[in-house]
């Protein structure tokens, strides 16, 4: 029969260290502080041989997958700028900013 409490007494007393507070990270799309969630996005697709990460909010990484195809990603690579020349994504960006790290909503289909 498993014991009611430990016989060495709770773990969290173990850690008598003051942590420091995390930094929050700033998303590679619209450049806010990422919240609770991060979500690490390969800029260039894994299938076309992509290998570095970057973090992004939920929110943002569906909307650049919505608006993007892997071919368009590939191209260009990891050059922020070149992708909010999309008018669709410029006018997303300028929308989210004024919104809350953890902010998410739907995100409408592709648009091919």
């Amino acid at each position: 029969m498993a014991r009611k409490y430990s016989k060495h007494g709770p773990y969290d007393d173990l850690d008598h260290e003051e942590k420091a507070p995390e930094v929050a990270v700033p998303c590679w799309l619209c450049g806010r502080p990422t919240g609770k969630t991060i979500i690490w996005h390969h800029p260039v697709p894994k299938s076309r041989g992509g290998r570095d990460v970057v973090p992004m909010h939920s929110i943002c990484q569906q909307t650049l997958i919505a608006n993007f195809s892997n071919s368009e990603l590939q191209r260009h690579g990891t050059d922020v700028e070149a992708l909010l020349a999309n008018p669709n994504l410029r006018k997303f960006v300028d929308w989210v900013a004024k919104k809350d790290p953890d902010f998410t909503a739907a995100i409408a289909r592709k648009q091919r």
